[in-house]
């Protein structure tokens, strides 16, 4: 009799639960964590990628380096390069900075088991335009904008149990994006031609980002990031010099833009510090969008 009960009451608790410890994670393929690194420690991320659209193919690569400097502040850089090859054109003279990004992230909360509360995190990120974006000989070398940026986010990271037991880890990234102008001169990125001379205000921008990890193994993981962005219209004004003639005024505007899409992923740790993803970025629609799909790896490692 107290053998049955036992039975019963075992039935009814369900299948143990995984542990938080036994879960290794490289994190999904966009989705930012709201976690800080302890103090002292490091994380390297690299990624390679290529854009795949109609007519183009824009390699690249960037790298997370991470710094914890406390425990609730973590700082770091964001190195990108890349080359644009294009079918209708001659495509990149070689590989070329892309603009450069620093930033900064400070913790809030932490998540605790058995606490509704989330880990959330305030970020701070400024891209540096390093890249080249106007006075250019062919218009693929173009890899910048030529313009600061502040970009301001938050993070949001929580851990949910499924029925089996297995983890399931979400994250939730919003971010605003504030541009500055960019001194343009000639053939550029934002489509000016010859003797052109002005300005160009890239419109500002917002995201929209969530992640979900499920915990298949202790080793491997299965991802998918779903996300929508909106940019601003962008202004470009100037004139044009022509030989032997007057100035000729230039105003042009893109529309704004929406898009949205997903990014399948798998992870798998070889430890608790190195890792690698395999995923793909979709953008599937949305308004003055191009639809591309971006198939990338990338090797996580923490120390």
């Amino acid at each position: 009799m107290l053998l049955a009960v036992g039975t019963v009451a075992a039935q009814e608790a369900g299948p143990p639960r995984q542990s938080l410890d036994d879960a290794w994670w490289t994190g999904p393929m966009l989705a930012n964590s709201a976690e800080t690194l302890p103090h002292g420690h490091v994380l390297v991320e690299p990624y390679v990628y290529d854009v795949t659209s109609k007519g183009s193919d824009a390699f690249g690569s960037r790298a997370y380096v991470l710094y914890g400097l406390t425990d609730r502040l973590t700082v770091g850089l964001i190195p990108i390069i890349g080359y644009n090859r294009v079918s209708q054109g001659p495509s990149s003279s070689g590989i070329g900075l892309g603009d450069q990004i620093v930033q900064a992230q400070y913790r809030l909360t932490r998540f605790r088991e058995g606490s509704w509360l989330p880990t959330l995190a305030v970020q701070l990120q400024e891209t540096l335009p390093t890249g080249r974006y106007d006075m250019l000989a062919r218009a693929s070398d173009g890899l910048g904008g030529g313009a600061w940026a502040t970009t301001l986010g938050l993070n949001a990271q929580s851990y949910f149990w499924m029925p089996n037991g297995r983890l399931l880890r979400m994250r939730l990234n919003l971010t605003r994006t504030f541009s500055g102008h960019a001194d343009v001169s000639g053939v550029s990125v934002y489509g000016t031609g010859p003797g052109f001379r002005g300005t160009a205000r890239p419109g500002d921008a917002f995201y929209l980002g969530t992640s979900f990890e499920y915990s298949l193994t202790r080793r491997w993981v299965l991802a998918l990031d779903l996300f929508r962005s909106h940019g601003a219209a962008t202004r470009v004004d100037g004139s044009t010099d022509p030989a032997d003639a007057l100035p000729v005024p230039v105003h042009l505007q893109s529309g704004s833009s929406d898009a949205y899409g997903y990014a399948p992923a798998v992870e798998y740790s070889f430890n608790a510090n190195l890792g690698v993803l395999l995923g793909a970025r979709v953008i599937a629609g949305g308004h003055h969008a191009t639809h591309s799909i971006t198939p990338a790896i990338a090797i996580n490692y923490v120390h």
